[in-house]
């Protein structure tokens, strides 16, 4: 069975919605778009380095593939790219048709939460969601999700999208590891207590 990590840049009060850039994801309004970039430091970008460079594949929804099909794809001086374009991309859409333009995404078939729960208990390496939040809802709402790494950055927007919504059920987690950055970003690493 592979284990499902989830890895998300969150605020103070959960807001998940456009970490990278300006106008990543302006939906309902969202003018704070690019919120996390002035706390990028050594100490982060070295363990989002080593995490990469472990076996993984991709899953991820159709917004967030989007947004990194347009971007990665255009990056040439970037040494996360060449790793990105290789990785395998498992995509969930109801409205993408193969054949998907990123190099290695695959469409998940009927039900992406289904979809997922079918290849978390195929043999391979290991899956990895990033962003994702209509997706990661449903996965977190089935329990699949093995591991969170959570970047909790030190403000709140009170605005955006939130990863942890009223929806979901009471889960109770143990802390695995604790990174604080230089610019006060928390790395926490959880997994859901069984």
């Amino acid at each position: 069975m592979r284990k499902l990590t989830m890895l998300n840049n969150l605020t103070l009060d959960g807001v998940m919605q456009a970490p990278g850039r300006a106008e990543e994801d302006t939906r309902h309004g969202f003018a704070a778009g690019g919120w996390a970039q002035s706390y990028a430091d050594n100490v982060l970008g070295e363990y989002l380095g080593q995490g990469m460079s472990t076996p993984h594949e991709l899953v991820l929804g159709r917004r967030t593939w989007q947004d990194f099909a347009s971007f990665w794809t255009t990056q040439t001086d970037n040494p996360f790219t060449d790793l990105l374009n290789n990785l395998t991309k498992y995509v969930a859409s109801r409205t993408l048709h193969e054949p998907l333009a990123w190099a290695n995404s695959k469409l998940l078939d009927g039900d992406a939460v289904q979809a997922v729960a079918e290849l978390r208990a195929q043999d391979g390496p290991d899956l990895l969601c990033m962003g994702s939040g209509n997706l990661l809802q449903g996965l977190m709402g089935a329990g699949l999700v093995d591991e969170y790494t959570l970047l909790l950055h030190p403000l709140v927007l009170g605005q955006g999208s939130r990863m942890f919504t009223e929806s979901l059920p009471q889960m109770n987690f143990n802390l695995e590891e604790a990174i604080t950055t230089s610019t006060g970003v928390i790395i926490a690493v959880y997994r859901p207590e069984l």
